[in-house]
């Protein structure tokens, strides 16, 4: 750290920026079910109607269960990588930020999917974001400083890949059936499944 303050060069703590993290992680999978809510003008006249309610908001419900698991399964994915450097520096930051940024957006796209998934555009801002979010991520590993390879290393990649993928099948299925467009996107559900399949056929080193 002392060369580089000598030369000028602006470091920043990978602790400062993983406080950073964490914390924006924590606030846009808690905002996620703002818009899973009944309607203010809705008047249940007994329990038969209150449940019909309910089961009504699974359009909401589906695009909320899927951001939560995609954010939660790319916080463990940051949270695997493992670097000895102590310091990142301004051009690595930046791609943090922007990547940070977008996860911000997260329940921003979710909210308009859930309110017009029949829409083909809603659900291509959905996957697109989703998309962008997993390009940015396995940018920002294939920078990392320092960074420490192995199965930690395997699952990141596998899990971006993953996301990737269903992205991208989702916006496939757009044209062929919108109405079943969303569920490309539980391919992230198996995702651990893949994960511990792959482990247990590696061959080690």
């Amino acid at each position: 750290m002392t060369a580089f303050a000598e030369r000028g060069i602006a470091m920043f703590p990978k602790a400062r920026l993983d406080a950073l993290h964490d914390g924006i992680f924590s606030v846009a999978m808690t905002l996620l079910v703002l818009d899973v809510r009944l309607p203010e003008e809705f008047r249940p006249r007994d329990g038969a109607e209150l449940a019909a309610g309910i089961v009504n908001l699974w359009p909401k419900f589906l695009p909320y269960l899927l951001s939560f698991a995609v954010l939660g399964l790319r916080w463990l994915a940051s949270i695997e990588i493992r670097s000895r450097a102590e310091y990142y520096n301004r051009a690595y930051v930046n791609l943090w930020l922007f990547y940070l940024l977008l996860i911000t957006c997260v329940p921003f796209s979710t909210i308009v999917v859930g309110r017009y998934a029949s829409l083909a555009p809603a659900v291509w801002l959905y996957a697109g974001h989703l998309l962008l979010i997993a390009l940015v991520s396995m940018q920002m590993v294939a920078l990392t400083p320092h960074l420490e390879r192995g199965e930690h290393f395997r699952a990141n990649r596998l899990g971006g890949t993953v996301l990737v993928a269903s992205a991208l099948l989702t916006i496939a299925l757009t044209f062929v059936d919108l109405r079943i467009a969303m569920w490309g996107l539980a391919l992230n559900f198996v995702q651990p499944v893949i994960a511990r399949w792959g482990r247990s056929r590696i061959i080690p080193d």
